[in-house]
C-alpha cells in the first residue's frame, strides 16, 4: 500500500475508536480527528489517487467525519443505540475494512525493482511497418505487418523528467488498453484501472548518455499471449549496465498492443498443432529480422534519431521468454548478424536442422524442469511426435552446452517469474504459473545471469557466473550434457 493509503485506513480506525470510546464531550478529541481525516482523504485522492479497492474506507471515512462532527447536534445527543447493535455494527464495520485494505494490498499500485546498474534509463517508442510483408494473422489482404518496439538506453536524465507510466498516459487510449484485458479474462474495466498508477523506473524520450563507443544490442521478445510490458525490468536492467534494449510486441500475438494512432489489436494467434507453432515461429522470427533492419536503419540516420552511429551492430544479443525464448534460439541459429542468445523458459518450435548452432547460446529453465526431464524419460515414446520434438530439443539443449553454452535451471521458479507478472500481485501464486521463490529475488537471479552472459559474449567482461554453480545463488542449478 502506498503511505497515503496506510494513514487513511488508520486514520478510518481512529474515528472508529473515537465513536465507541471516547466520551461525547471531548469535542477537541473529535475534532482533531476530523480534521485529520478530512487532510489525508484530500490527499491521498488527488495526491495518489482513487482506487477501487479502498472504496469502503473511503465511504466509512466520510460517514465517521460526519457523524464525530455531527453528534453534538440535539437529534444527536438524544439517538440510544443499544451495546449489542452498537458493537455488532462496529464488528461488521471493522470487517468490511479488513477486506477493503486487504484487496488493496494483494492488488498493490505495484513498483518495479529498480535497476542495479551505474546509469539512469531512458525509454523511446517506435511503430514501424514492413512494406514487404503481407499481415496473414487478419482477414484483411491489404494489412501490412506492423509493430510496436520500445528502445531502452542508458541517459543522464539532464532535465529531471518523471519515471514513466507503464501503462499508456493518454486517458483514452489507456481505457482501450485495459479493455482488451478485460475483455480476456471476462472482467470488468474497473477492475484493472488502478494500473494507470505504476511507473516504470525509466524517463520519456531523453537523451541517450554520451559514450566514446557505441553501445552493443539485446532485442527481447515476450511469450504468446502477454506483451512487451511484461518485460520493462529486464530492459530497465541491462540498459541500466550499458546496453541498448529492444523489447518487440508481436502483433496479434500479445494481450494488446496499441499504436499510435489509437489503433488496440489484441491476440488472434491460432495454434493447435506444431506446424501451427512453426508458421507462427516463422513470423515472429521475421518480426525480429525487421526490427534489426530498422535497427541498422536508425543507426546509419536513414531513420532519424538520437541513436545514429551509437549502436554496436557487430555486438548483437536476442533473448526471449517462452515462445520469444524458442524465437530468440532461432533467430541466433539464422541471423548472422546476432551473436548471442538466450531462451527463458520456452519450448522449441523448430528443432530440424538445429542441431548445430555455432554461436555462444543459454538456456534458462523454470525450477520444475529437473522433475519434468525424470518424468519425460520414463514416459516418453517415440512414435508420439510431441515427444520425438521434445526429444530433439534435449539434443539440441545438450548441443548447445558441449559446445560451450549454459543450461541453468532456477529452483523456486516457474514458468512467469521470468516476467514482471510477479510483481502485479502475491495472489498471483495461487495460481501456480509462478512459484514460491520471492518475486524480487527470482528477478535479481535471472537478470544477473542474463548481464553476466551479455557481458561476456558482447563486451568480452564478466562471465564469471555462467561458468558454474555459485554460493551467491545457491538456487541456480547447471544442466550437464549427462542430465540430458
Amino acid at each position: 500500500m502506498r503511505l497515503f493509503e496506510i494513514l487513511l485506513v488508520l486514520s478510518c480506525l481512529a474515528l472508529l475508536l473515537d465513536l465507541l470510546f471516547i466520551k461525547r464531550s471531548a469535542q477537541k478529541t473529535g475534532v482533531v480527528l476530523s480534521v485529520g481525516s478530512s487532510v489525508i482523504l484530500a490527499v491521498q485522492l488527488f495526491v495518489e489517487g482513487y482506487r477501487w479497492q479502498l472504496l469502503l474506507v473511503y465511504i466509512m471515512t466520510a460517514l465517521f467525519l460526519l457523524i464525530v462532527l455531527f453528534r453534538h447536534s440535539r437529534k444527536m445527543v438524544n439517538l440510544k443505540i443499544g451495546k449489542l447493535l452498537k458493537y455488532s455494527l462496529s464488528s461488521i464495520i471493522i470487517i468490511l475494512l479488513v477486506v477493503s485494505t486487504s484487496l488493496s494490498i494483494y492488488l498493490p499500485v505495484f513498483e518495479l525493482p529498480k535497476p542495479d546498474g551505474p546509469e539512469k534509463v531512458g525509454t523511446q517508442t517506435f511503430h514501424f511497418t514492413d512494406q514487404n510483408r503481407d499481415e496473414v494473422l487478419t482477414e484483411d489482404q491489404s494489412d501490412k505487418r506492423e509493430l510496436m518496439v520500445q528502445i531502452w538506453y542508458p541517459t543522464e536524465n539532464k532535465n529531471n523528467n518523471k519515471r514513466e507510466a507503464l501503462f499508456p498516459k493518454d486517458k483514452e487510449m489507456f481505457k482501450k488498453y485495459i479493455q482488451t484485458y478485460s475483455n480476456s479474462l471476462n472482467l470488468p474495466d474497473f477492475v484493472f484501472d488502478y494500473w494507470k498508477y505504476s511507473r516504470t523506473n525509466s524517463y520519456e524520450n531523453v537523451e541517450l548518455l554520451p559514450s566514446t563507443s557505441p553501445y552493443p544490442l539485446v532485442l527481447l521478445s515476450h511469450g504468446m499471449g502477454t506483451s512487451r510490458v511484461l518485460h520493462a525490468s529486464q530492459a530497465e536492467n541491462l540498459a541500466s549496465h550499458g546496453f541498448i534494449v529492444v523489447t518487440i510486441d508481436h502483433t496479434y500475438s500479445t494481450f494488446a498492443t496499441i499504436f499510435p494512432d489509437g489503433r488496440v489489436t489484441d491476440y488472434k494467434t491460432k495454434m493447435k498443432t506444431i506446424d501451427d507453432r512453426k508458421k507462427v515461429g516463422n513470423i515472429w522470427t521475421k518480426d525480429v529480422e525487421f526490427v534489426i533492419n530498422q535497427i541498422e536503419k536508425l543507426n546509419s540516420g536513414a531513420i532519424e534519431s538520437q541513436f545514429k552511429g551509437k549502436i554496436d551492430l557487430n555486438n548483437i544479443g536476442v533473448m526471449g521468454h517462452s515462445f520469444g525464448g524458442a524465437t530468440a534460439f532461432n533467430t541466433t541459429y539464422l541471423d548472422h548478424r546476432i551473436k548471442a542468445g538466450i531462451n527463458m523458459d520456452g519450448s522449441l518450435y523448430e528443432v530440424e536442422n538445429r542441431d548445430v548452432i555455432n554461436k555462444p547460446f543459454m538456456f534458462i529453465r523454470s525450477g520444475n524442469f529437473k522433475d519434468w526431464l525424470v518424468d519425460f524419460k520414463n514416459d516418453k515414446n517415440s512414435d508420439n511426435e510431441i515427444n520425438k520434438q521434445l526429444s530433439d530439443e534435449l539434443h539440441i539443449i545438450k548441443n548447445v552446452i558441449n559446445q560451450g553454452g549454459s543450461a541453468i535451471y532456477v529452483e523456486g521458479t516457474q514458468h512467469f517469474n521470468f516476467t514482471d507478472l510477479q510483481f502485479y500481485s502475491e495472489l498471483i501464486k495461487l495460481t501456480g504459473i509462478t512459484g514460491d521463490i520471492n518475486g524480487k529475488r527470482g528477478s535479481s537471479i535471472v537478470n544477473q545471469y542474463v548481464l553476466d552472459f551479455f557481458n561476456k559474449q558482447l563486451k568480452g567482461t564478466g562471465g564469471n557466473l555462467i561458468q558454474g554453480p555459485n554460493d551467491m545463488y545457491p538456487e541456480v542449478k547447471f544442466i550437464e550434457p549427462g542430465d540430458l
